[in-house]
């Protein structure tokens, strides 16, 4: 009887590993598609390197300057993952004292909401003076961006039960624990992670924004040495490389999501 589920079990997995293949086949193909026609139309139109350069040229200064990168991506790395863990601790630890206790969810979310509505730039310089020119104000710009969007998501994730299943907890004599690790915190997996892809590439770009002010290293410092000093190539090699690490969180939590809530990705294939 054990050995019966295995012909179903196989084709399903191979058909989920075929899927995956085919996407990732798809999503290569247009980024290529989209660089080839860049490469394109930049010999066919001569368009100057200072307006827009090809590819190859962002490439080939990659490669000259990776050294560089790399010494300046260490900083930027550590301040984004910094942030990210933090805003998405104090996020999700808020988001759950809401549920259970209202009228601060009344008091607090405003003020979130008030805080997410001020400009990264204007309050960039405030925490360079208030916490120094090191990585703090760098982590604590990361953690703001990473914040909010966790917040919004677990606060619906923890309140996402039904009231059945409440009620079903109730008559078991489920203590509040007990409900919110076999009920609360299942319930709001997809809404955390639904808000970690978001946080995840928007703690890069605020690990970038913040190093544009009081910064001697950092990805968003080269961007703005090489902005100053007219090099283009190596604005787009630094922005090319700021890219991909985004995309590198972005993927490193959808890895998660597949380990964490294997369940979901299957329902999605």
């Amino acid at each position: 009887m054990m050995g019966a589920g295995h012909p179903t079990e196989r084709p399903t997995s191979r058909l989920a590993m075929r899927r995956a293949f085919g996407r990732a086949v798809l999503s290569v193909g247009g980024l290529a598609a989209i660089l080839l026609a860049w490469e394109a139309s930049v010999a066919l139109w001569n368009i100057p390197l200072y307006v827009l350069p090809a590819p190859t040229v962002i490439a080939v200064q990659i490669e000259r300057d990776w050294a560089l990168l790399v010494r300046h991506l260490e900083p930027t790395l550590l301040e984004a993952v910094g942030g990210f863990v933090i805003g998405n601790l104090i996020a999700t630890g808020l988001a759950a004292a809401f549920v259970y206790a209202p009228p601060l969810s009344r008091v607090l979310y405003p003020v979130a909401i008030g805080l997410r509505t001020i400009p990264l730039v204007a309050i960039t310089p405030l925490l360079v003076v208030w916490l120094g020119n090191g990585y703090a104000p760098k982590i604590a710009i990361a953690a703001l961006i990473s914040f909010f969007p966790t917040l919004v998501n677990m606060s619906r994730g923890f309140a996402a039960p039904s009231a059945d299943q409440l009620e079903l907890m109730h008559s078991l004599a489920a203590s509040q624990w007990q409900v919110f690790r076999l009920v609360r915190w299942p319930a709001s997996l997809p809404y955390l992670f639904a808000s970690l892809k978001i946080a995840a590439t928007s703690s890069v770009l605020g690990a970038i924004v913040a190093e544009w002010i009081g910064a001697d290293r950092g990805l968003g410092y080269l961007i703005v040495a090489a902005t100053f000093e007219y090099r283009v190539a190596r604005l787009w090699a630094t922005i090319a490389v700021s890219t991909a690490l985004a995309l590198a969180a972005f993927l490193m939590v959808v890895a998660v999501e597949r380990l964490a809530i294997p369940w979901r990705s299957e329902a999605n294939e």
